[in-house]
């Protein structure tokens, strides 16, 4: 049976190409603020909504993604969740978070995820149930739509590796990520001349979606296990077409990410 207050999930456009979420629990009033890159946005958004933000949560400690934490912090008197392993890069943690830790965001039960490759602390939270038939899953600057984050502090190998791990979750989960990145992401695919229909109908909708000024996440994960060739390294047709037949997949995933770097 539905549930009669399902989460109400709110993107927040900040800076150039950032998004800050927001998770509301309208059965018992918490809200989470997902990656406060500023506050100023999320200020409005909170006003226009009626809402009040009850914690913060980070995936990782790059400036776009927690420079709002103090101004909210300290408006709100609110609570900071975030990776044990950033935590002297980033303020006034109250709660840090490892791999496999159970955590509860907006009320809603989540389980940690440790993504390395992006910074060597990133984590991604997944939420399987929030009473509105599928689950959710912040990934910060992990895995975008056709695209994943540039591999700045940790190794190629580690970010396939978060990478597999976000595709092991279920297909029915919304992805929330960290930038509209999609359509930069849609021409380097349409470079690779990979043959995937999935792949050429979500380039598609993407060019669609960004030619009306319209957001491209967030996207539900099957889409992104069929049409991201980021999440396909293992996948005979990719590495053939990236000349890469029977490769380690690490290594075809290296030699994507550095094509991308270079596009």
């Amino acid at each position: 049976m539905p549930n009669a207050n399902p989460a109400q999930l709110y993107r927040v456009p900040s800076r150039n190409d950032n998004y800050i979420w927001m998770l509301h629990n309208p059965a018992t009033k918490e809200l989470a603020v997902v990656d406060p890159g500023e506050a100023e946005p999320v200020l409005a958004a909170l006003k226009e909504h009626h809402l009040t933000p009850t914690e913060i949560i980070n995936t990782h400690h790059h400036g776009d993604h927690i420079d709002g934490n103090d101004a909210l912090r300290e408006r709100f008197n609110i609570p900071v969740m975030a990776p044990a392993a950033e935590v002297s890069r980033i303020n006034n943690i109250t709660t840090t978070v490892r791999h496999g830790d159970r955590v509860t965001i907006a009320g809603y039960d989540a389980a940690v995820i440790e993504t390395p490759g992006h910074t060597t602390g990133h984590v991604a939270f997944h939420l399987a149930d929030c009473g509105d038939g599928h689950g959710i899953a912040f990934v910060g600057d992990t895995l975008f739509s056709l695209g994943c984050g540039r591999v700045f502090e940790g190794t190629m190998a580690q970010m396939w590796a978060s990478l597999s791990a976000l595709r092991d979750l279920p297909d029915n989960t919304l992805i929330c990520a960290g930038h509209e990145y999609s359509a930069a992401n849609a021409n380097y695919v349409a470079s690779l001349n990979w043959s995937r229909a999935a792949a050429k109908t979500r380039m598609e909708e993407i060019h669609d979606l960004r030619a009306k000024d319209e957001p491209t996440l967030p996207v539900m994960l099957k889409v992104e296990k069929d049409a991201n060739p980021f999440l396909n390294c293992d996948a005979d047709d990719l590495q053939q077409a990236m000349g890469m037949a029977g490769a380690d997949p690490a290594d075809v995933f290296a030699a994507l990410r550095e094509g991308k770097d270079a596009f």
